[in-house]
């Protein structure tokens, strides 16, 4: 479904997503099935969106993006891309920020270009992502610190000591250089 008040370009949207009014979507975008394109987002060229994601209202979508599949992004969500920007000058390339699957991002926080967000992350409501986040991290703030680690659904894992926690399906977690593994695996 594409509302009639919608400037969508490309042909390459997938099967039952649905595209809000007053939302752009230029023509070499890429879009898969099921997403949810809310109202007053701005999509660009360069652009690889997944299956099953939702994107709020007021968000732009850079060039240089992309969002894996099962990802949320919060209304008013910001993207960055360029480095160094500078009215009327363009960077030989635009920095590229991949959103991994699962993850979810807050309203109103701010990503800089060039950047990993963690599958099964969650990114704060109003947070300052600076560096990449890893898997299964909740960050808050500006600049976004991990506070905790997450089940699949998004709740807390159970801390047994600094390094492990325990999931909802009592596996245990190791942690080591800001990365979770299966203990035993």
């Amino acid at each position: 479904m594409i509302h009639k008040l919608a400037e969508v370009q490309t042909e390459n949207i997938g099967q039952n997503t649905s595209v809000w009014q007053f939302s752009i979507i230029l023509k070499n975008a890429i879009i898969g099935d099921n997403c949810n394109i809310n109202c007053h987002v701005f999509i660009e060229n360069d652009v690889i969106i997944g299956d099953n994601v939702t994107i709020k209202p007021c968000v732009q979508i850079w060039d240089g993006l992309k969002i894996e599949n099962n990802v949320f992004v919060g209304p008013n969500v910001t993207f960055v891309n360029d480095k160094i920007p500078r009215s009327k000058q363009y960077p030989e390339s635009f920095q590229s920020t991949i959103i991994k699957h699962n993850a979810s991002i807050g309203a109103n926080a701010t990503i800089l270009g060039g950047l990993s967000i963690g599958a099964f992350s969650l990114i704060g409501a109003g947070s300052v992502v600076t560096k990449n986040v890893p898997n299964r991290a909740l960050v808050i703030g500006s600049p976004a610190k991990i506070i905790a680690w997450l089940n699949s659904d998004g709740t807390k894992m159970t801390p047994i000591n600094d390094r492990k926690f325990r999931d909802n399906e009592d596996k245990i977690w190791v942690l080591e250089n800001n990365n979770l593994t299966i203990e035993n695996e």
